[in-house]
């Protein structure tokens, strides 16, 4: 069974015979301890505070019975690990392209906007984390002027929060509206200036910080941590 804030997302699941519904991360409709089993992949990095994202996982533990696993999948600021680059940054367009991300809009919201009110124990512990993870941690620059850049399609991150551009072609194939991955849709330049760009919100993590989070929770232990084309990734095992 899927679900996704999307509801056009949802719809196509349907129309390929795929159980699927609407709903929030942070708030599932299901039984707790009902499923053996949970994926959650290119979700996380799209909640806009630590508390938040913590909030999620703690969600996806709920939903496991004793001994379930859930695997998380997030993108990672390092995108070059171990001296290999991502496939993220290697299918870069034509050079004809490389500059065309920069004239997309500086649509840019304050952080502090994004700030919901805190609890007591989750905001000590996102505090102490994003504290511990700014700027040193994976050479992310800090955001003096609280607003948040925009990043250039296939490049490197220069931040762990930013928006992503996503352009929407006209005639978009409904696969490549339901891939998670910024890829921009090709065609003529005259097509690419009258199509809409889309601002989408990230926190990329840095090495060991989704690791760190899944192993603030009581109700789990990580079973494995590890980086996958550009991507952080952990197996959660239910207590």
């Amino acid at each position: 069974v899927g679900c996704d804030r999307s509801k056009n997302l949802v719809d196509i699941c349907g129309e390929k015979h795929f159980q699927a519904f609407v709903c929030d991360a942070l708030s599932v409709p299901i039984r707790s301890g009902s499923c053996d089993a949970c994926i959650s992949i290119a979700v996380i990095h799209h909640f806009s505070t630590a508390e938040r994202r913590l909030a999620t996982i703690r969600e996806l533990a709920r939903l496991l019975r004793p001994g379930g696993t859930a695997l998380i999948y997030v993108w990672a600021m390092e995108q070059e690990y171990k001296n290999q680059k991502s496939k993220y940054l290697k299918e870069k367009n034509g050079s004809k392209n490389k500059g065309k991300e920069t004239n997309t809009g500086t649509a840019q919201r304050p952080l502090s906007e994004q700030e919901p009110e805190k609890s007591s124990q989750d905001s000590a512990w996102s505090d102490k984390l994003l504290n511990d993870f700014k700027g040193e941690g994976c050479g992310a620059k800090p955001v003096a002027d609280f607003r948040l850049p925009v990043h250039i399609n296939r490049t490197s991150f220069h931040s762990q929060d930013l928006l992503v551009p996503w352009h929407l072609k006209g005639g978009t194939k409904k696969k490549e509206e339901s891939v998670d991955t910024m890829l921009v849709p090709g065609g003529s330049k005259e097509l690419q200036e009258l199509s809409p760009v889309f601002h989408r919100y990230y926190h990329v993590f840095c090495e060991g910080e989704l690791e760190a989070v899944c192993r603030s929770l009581d109700s789990v232990r990580v079973q494995n941590s590890y980086y996958d084309q550009g991507n952080w990734c952990v197996i959660l095992e239910k207590l």
